[in-house]
């Protein structure tokens, strides 16, 4: 925990604890971010800011000043602020100013939601006496991405120093990071449940929207277009179902820098008119509900909360074996090697459109949105009266 000279520094510098306490004031967590591209992480937090309690908790966002997605209307409408601060790339000029922001803004928590990257800001936090650090593991490492996998094991022996709080999207994301006997806080990614149960006649709905026709056997997934996501096994499996299921289609949700790539590969292939790109979207649900398989072959996850959703859609699931079985809610999702794209091509292949598998609440307790927003409530709240 942060020492009782730092507190007493920023006790009397700011005297912000004291205001916020006699003025009840909702207690502001700097959340940072990193670079707002309509990534998983980002969802997530927003997620939860959505459902937490704004009266006693509220964020303000610090994110990297070239972010392209960032929802700074929703955030300033829901109370919270945005601070567009330099990318760690440029790390003088990136310490310098959260630093500045640090000292200036006086936040009580600060939650670094970038993984390896979060020694950065949480050293900063550090140095100004800030009393609640949160490192928060969202991700893990996996083959490939080879300038990137180093930078993480350069980064993750510090990932300790800084922060004396530490949470993870799972237990395997968290013992990742921060080792297998560090005491850190599972705090699920939660989803709306009701918002992502299947509907029969929002499938209807949206596959007439999609031009997708009943017999067509729909191959669905979510995710940004990038090296961990591995979307180009998918359209070699497309290329290698179609003569087994000639009315097969692929259909991609999200955006990306790997998205040209992805779509010149299924050109390559002959398949390109198999496979819709439907680009960022606010209505993942009701697309969930038009597709009549998951599949998610990743070459790392923390979790892949998209992996939930698909569940509670009732959709049955196909996920790399790279991935957590904590993903697993249901009992119904297959782990296979991406090694194979025959292997996921038959077990797809044996499927008919609208198949669904039991989604009932009791599976997904755990992921209840509103729930686990007031138990992030409370944390923070006692973590911030603790200090």
């Amino acid at each position: 925990m942060a020492s009782n000279t730092n507190r007493k520094c920023l006790h009397a510098s700011s005297g912000f604890y004291l205001a916020n306490a006699i003025d009840q004031k909702p207690i502001r967590v700097a959340q940072v971010i990193g670079k707002m591209v309509g990534g998983g992480v980002e969802s997530v937090v927003m997620n939860y800011y959505r459902h937490i309690d704004r009266s006693k908790v509220q964020f303000d966002f610090l994110v990297d000043e070239d972010s392209t997605r960032v929802p700074e209307e929703e955030i300033t409408s829901l109370g919270g602020r945005v601070f567009r601060i330099p990318p760690y790339q440029h790390p003088i000029r990136y310490r310098r100013e959260l630093i500045r922001l640090m000292r200036e803004q006086q936040w009580p928590i600060v939650h670094s939601n970038i993984n390896t990257l979060s020694v950065f800001p949480l050293s900063a936090a550090k140095k100004v006496g800030v009393p609640v650090r949160i490192a928060h593991s969202h991700s893990t490492m996996g083959k490939g991405e080879f300038a990137k996998n180093a930078m993480k094991l350069v980064l993750r022996p510090f990932a300790n120093v800084y922060p004396t709080v530490r949470f993870a999207c799972s237990h395997y994301a968290g013992e990742w990071l921060f080792g297998k006997n560090a005491d850190f806080t599972v705090i699920p990614n939660g989803i709306e449940l009701d918002k992502f149960h299947f509907d029969a006649g929002v499938r209807q709905e949206t596959r007439k929207e999609l031009g997708v026709a009943d017999d067509v056997l729909l191959i669905g997934h979510v995710g940004r277009f990038m090296p961990q996501k591995n979307q180009t096994f998918l359209v070699d499996v497309l290329a290698d179902l179609l003569p087994k299921r000639p009315n097969a289609m692929l259909a991609f949700v999200g955006d990306g820098p790997d998205r040209p790539a992805v779509q010149q590969h299924a050109k390559k292939l002959g398949i390109a008119n198999h496979v819709l790109f439907l680009g960022q979207r606010s209505d993942v649900n009701r697309l969930y509900q038009a597709f009549d398989v998951f599949c998610l072959p990743s070459l790392y996850e923390g979790l892949g909360i998209v992996g939930v959703e698909a569940q509670r859609a009732g959709l049955p699931c196909l996920f790399a074996d790279a991935i957590t079985r904590e993903v697993d809610v249901t009992g119904i999702p297959r782990f296979m090697t991406t090694e194979s794209y025959k292997e996921w091509s038959s077990f797809i292949s044996a499927l008919e459109p609208g198949t669904r598998i039991d989604s009932s609440d009791k599976a997904f307790s755990g992921y209840d949105i509103s729930e686990n927003a007031r138990k992030l409530t409370s944390m923070y709240l006692k973590l911030f009266e603790k200090e």
